[in-house]
């Protein structure tokens, strides 16, 4: 037990510490297929993400905040393929063999748990067990509305003066094109929201995030109309001059913005297979170089390992059940095809994302 609350104490002062920087879409074709992508930035160090393929029927326990593993114990109906965080037992992004998606958003400043107490501990689910919760227990959205009121989420963990850790935020889809994202505010209200725009990203709120949208309600496709104005041709120097306006910094409301515009604006996709490949294009957009987080006084501690604070981008295509990712050391995209997993028999497994952490170049000769 020691060995475990050294374990979250240490992501308490990591994550505590720095700003993670997420930013999530939703795209659906025009043939009713649920594509849901995201991107995970941290720009301290490496988060040792795993590639993880859970079974059905594996029993979990949750940690408690004490650094226990006193939670709740579940046993899993459905095996799910994910995305660790810093561990193994942290899911941060995946998609289970039912085609349900869920994901974790950090969202400081505004989310605000339960509190743990040791008498609620069997219903007590940390944060960062949450995501592995959910996919292993739900095929539908409206499945995990019903069952939210029986458990509390609490902070992974809390410091010596009994503060608690930044927590997040989570996006929840399903084949049938439900859509929310879960926010806990207030010491463990439950705030759900039907996500119609297709974006996440951090703080503030979901609410706040839709708000500010009509900031921008003159941002669109193509070109502003050329004009005359006292002889003065009035032209538009190149394409996209429609978009003047967009903030293009990476701050968690101009990065929501941006990717409601891209989203806003796409061509009609016709199935999965296309919205998959528009998916990572848009989410280009949001990859962040890791020097941007660094001031000139503080560049010496760029970590050394780190090509990019995007650490890795995941797509879930929810009907067919594949999930695809690229990481920040290898741009080729892979895929994990769930249909192909029998998750009565596969084994638990935690796979590095990269069997090499180097760019997957191809040499062409003439």
């Amino acid at each position: 037990m020691k060995k475990i609350f050294k374990l979250t104490l240490s992501l308490f002062l990591i994550i505590s510490s720095i700003a993670m920087a997420c930013t999530g879409i939703t795209i659906k074709t025009e043939d009713k297929k649920m594509i849901q992508g995201r991107t995970i930035e941290y720009g301290e160090g490496n988060l040792n993400s795993k590639l993880i393929v859970s079974p059905r029927g594996r029993e979990f326990q949750s940690l408690t905040t004490e650094g226990k593993l006193e939670g709740l114990k579940w046993k899993a109906k459905y095996g799910f393929v994910g995305a660790s965080l810093i561990n193994d037992m942290f899911i941060g992004e995946g998609i289970n063999e039912a085609g349900l998606n869920a994901g974790l958003f950090y969202f400081p400043h505004y989310g605000s748990l339960s509190k743990f107490e040791k008498k609620n501990a069997s219903k007590s689910l940390v944060d960062m067990q949450f995501v592995s919760w959910i996919l292993s227990n739900f095929s539908t959205v409206e499945e995990l509305k019903k069952e939210l009121k029986n458990i509390k989420i609490v902070n992974i963990a809390v410091d010596e003066n009994g503060k608690e850790l930044p927590t997040a935020h989570w996006r929840v889809g399903d084949a049938n094109g439900g859509n929310i994202v879960i926010e806990i505010v207030n010491n463990g209200e439950v705030k759900i929201h039907d996500n119609k725009v297709g974006v996440i990203s951090n703080s503030p709120d979901y609410d706040w995030h839709v708000k500010n949208l009509n900031n921008y309600i003159n941002a669109y496709a193509g070109n502003a109309k050329n004009y005359n104005m006292n002889g003065q041709e009035i032209f538009s120097f190149g394409a996209g001059t429609g978009a003047l306006g967009l903030p293009g910094d990476v701050t968690p409301p101009s990065r929501f913005v941006r990717a409601f515009y891209y989203l806003s604006t796409i061509k009609p996709i016709a199935n999965s297979k296309e919205g998959v490949g528009e998916a990572f294009h848009i989410l280009n957009n949001f990859d962040i170089p890791i020097g941007v987080e660094y001031s000139k006084e503080h560049k010496q501690y760029i970590p050394k390992d780190l090509p990019s604070a995007t650490q890795w981008t995941a797509i879930s295509s929810l009907n067919d059940r594949e999930f695809y990712y690229k990481t920040m050391y290898n741009s080729q995209i892979r895929k994990v095809d769930l249909k192909k997993i029998d998750f009565a028999k596969v084994e638990y497994k935690a796979v590095p994302l990269d069997e090499k952490p180097e760019e997957n170049m191809k040499e062409l000769t003439f």
